[in-house]
């Protein structure tokens, strides 16, 4: 998705904003219209669904322990939060993270042509005859919880989009992003979870884009290596910051208000998300909470290595993700978690 051009602005008469005094002034300027946007995309999409899916059982087992074997390899805080759901929500869960892993990678990593091969990836998903395990695991989740499509093109699409898209003019375009690949995500979860009503659609929304916005923060020189940009360029150049500063890694002051800048905005979208855990089917709000807090806990971990993000990449100690774990196990047994996340 083209960035575009930053219309209006001239840098020459632009000053670093002050963080304290212009906060809120900054902060009105990143949020605008797209959060009713993104919300009415989500709850307008189509309503098709997986034909029903017949499988051999013995295949079946084998393809979602395949699928189990990809999340605990490439994400432990993911894995760890599926543990306190059930078995079955826990396998499809475990079949929706495969697939997304899957997809990403073909954008990311794959040799030769990835917009052939991403191509292909989606012709194959719906195709009974294909034999990848993954594939086999998510048709038979897709059709089982019924799932609407419209969220996986939406996040395929997206992903094609990722192709040749390498830059964000504002956070409303960056939001978009944020969006298909991973709001779907969470929208997706949300029905093989289970959820009493479609409120709970605005709540996957905000809590799908202040993860995604989480991983970006994290992953700035990372994602500079492979060419990439994910942080609005207009707030960049609020802040006084261009490219070259990305390049060269550098961690200014100004560096370090443009970050405290987007730290808060994102903790302000766990904190607008997290009451709608109380509108999931109990059995899946510990592991979104288990989720969503081990992710927040990684803006604590940028904020105490001073933002230094190109030189390291943050990550919650082991021994964290435990005592978070057994926080939010307290706070759920005093029934105070979902009132007050």
């Amino acid at each position: 998705m083209s960035a575009g051009l930053l219309i209006g602005y001239n840098k020459k008469h632009q000053k670093a904003p002050e963080v304290g005094r212009c906060r809120w002034e900054v902060m009105a300027m990143g949020i605008g219209d797209w959060e009713s946007a993104l919300i009415e995309k989500a709850m307008t999409v189509p309503e098709d669904y997986c034909e029903p899916y017949v499988v051999d059982t013995a295949l079946l087992r084998a393809s979602y322990a395949y699928c189990t074997h990809v999340t605990r390899l490439h994400s432990r805080t993911f894995y760890i939060a599926s543990k306190f759901m059930s078995c079955s929500k826990r396998l499809a869960i475990h079949a929706l993270y495969a697939f997304c892993r899957v997809s990403d990678d073909i954008v990311d990593r794959a040799e030769g042509n990835r917009a052939a091969q991403l191509a292909a990836w989606r012709r194959d998903i719906l195709n009974e005859k294909v034999n990848n395990p993954i594939l086999i695991a998510w048709r038979h989740t897709l059709s089982r919880y019924r799932i609407p499509l419209g969220y996986m093109f939406q996040l395929l699409d997206t992903l094609e989009e990722d192709l040749t898209s390498r830059r964000y003019a504002t956070f409303d375009s960056l939001a978009n992003y944020c969006y298909g690949v991973a709001s779907t995500v969470g929208l997706m979860s949300m029905y093989i979870i289970g959820f009493r009503n479609r409120e709970a659609v605005e709540y996957a929304v905000r809590l799908g884009i202040a993860l995604q916005l989480t991983n970006i923060l994290r992953d700035v020189g990372e994602d500079w290596r492979y060419g990439r940009l994910y942080l609005p360029l207009n707030e960049l150049h609020m802040f006084g910051l261009s490219e070259s500063d990305i390049a060269n890694g550098c961690v200014s002051a100004r560096w370090r208000n443009f970050m405290r800048f987007q730290i808060e905005r994102t903790r302000s979208l766990y904190a607008k998300a997290l009451p709608g855990l109380a509108l999931l089917d109990r059995d899946g709000q510990f592991a979104v909470a288990a989720a969503a807090e081990l992710y927040r806990a990684i803006l604590d971990e940028i904020e105490a290595h001073d933002y230094d993000v190109f030189r390291r990449r943050a990550h919650t100690r082991y021994t964290r993700k435990l005592l978070a774990l057994v926080v939010i196990a307290w706070r759920f047994l005093l029934n105070r978690y979902c009132s007050n996340p």
